[in-house]
């Protein structure tokens, strides 16, 4: 994360960097500005909340969580496998990556935005390590099988994240833009996974 809020010029920068992802996005912790609606009523009894959407600060910190996640996970893949389509999609996936953090923090450093660590940032990190621990005990086809699996499920989920959270929840028009702008890239992304998944018989 450390890279994320120096950077993001580019249109593929901040989404890239949703990858990942994730790993299911849960709600985020509700927001204070005028622009999140949030009620919470309060019986003797007990106390409900309804979850706002997500700041543009918080979008910022899933954003690098699930960059930083998938660097690791590519970086992992170069260790042990030996498929040499694996380790090229590996290389892809960190060169892309990396790129979209160094590139990320132009943006939001031009906002004055700093990301917001969130349950959903957390819960991305906490998969990706767990997810890691499984990996690092398989090798050979079934590690192949199971981390081009694990990459195709994540680009579906930043995918289906773009459209149902980030993109309609970001609040500056700039970052709007970079988010509909990189979504292409997250679907070819997405493609070479699943192209790769058929030719390992995943």
């Amino acid at each position: 994360m450390p890279n994320f809020h120096r950077s993001l010029t580019r249109p593929a920068g901040l989404v890239l960097a949703l990858f990942i992802v994730t790993l299911a996005l849960s709600s985020c912790a509700k927001r204070t500005d005028e622009t999140t609606t949030t009620s919470t009523t309060t019986t003797p009894e007990t106390t409900q909340t309804t979850s706002a959407a997500p700041s543009d600060a918080e979008i910022a910190a899933t954003v690098v969580a699930a960059n930083d996640t998938d660097i690791e996970n590519g970086k992992l893949a170069l260790e042990k496998s030996k498929n040499a389509d694996v380790k090229q999609f590996a290389n892809e996936m960190i060169a892309a990556h990396t790129q979209l953090n160094q590139q990320g923090s132009a943006l939001l450093t031009k906002l004055g935005v700093t990301p917001a660590d969130n349950p959903t940032s957390t819960s991305i990190k906490t998969g990706g390590e767990s997810s890691r621990a499984t990996l690092k005990g398989l090798s050979g086809a079934d590690f192949d099988k199971a981390y081009v699996n694990a990459e195709v499920d994540m680009h579906q989920s930043v995918l289906d994240q773009l459209d149902n959270t980030l993109i309609p929840s970001a609040q500056n028009a700039e970052l709007k833009s970079l988010l509909e702008q990189a979504r292409p890239t997250i679907s070819a992304h997405l493609d070479h996974a699943k192209s790769l998944k058929t030719k390992l018989g995943a």
